[in-house]
């Protein structure tokens, strides 16, 4: 019976890890538009060297920032929920 019961928690536990990811991918995406969208694309950094120029807008900044900001999350999650799972129960 503990087994069972051991199943579904660790199903809900699943669960409400898939939940937290998808949300912050979602909250990510909608971030990421949003800046791209304020931000005007002419506004920016420009970085020069001997040879070439490269013009880099805020909006693609903010993008690449957002979507870099939920692979971190994204990772972060999975990390404590390995370390979760193999004893460390610090987290709680």
């Amino acid at each position: 019976m503990k087994a069972a019961a051991d199943g579904a928690t660790m199903f809900a536990v699943t669960v409400q890890l898939a939940l937290r990811i998808a949300i912050v991918w979602a909250a990510g995406m909608i971030l990421a538009v949003l800046v791209g969208a304020i931000l005007p694309e002419k506004a920016g950094l420009t970085l020069t060297s001997s040879r070439n120029t490269l013009f880099v807008s805020y909006s693609r900044m903010g993008f690449w920032t957002c979507v870099l900001a939920a692979f971190v999350v994204t990772g972060l999650v999975i990390f404590r929920a390995i370390l979760a799972d193999i004893g460390w129960s610090s987290f709680r």
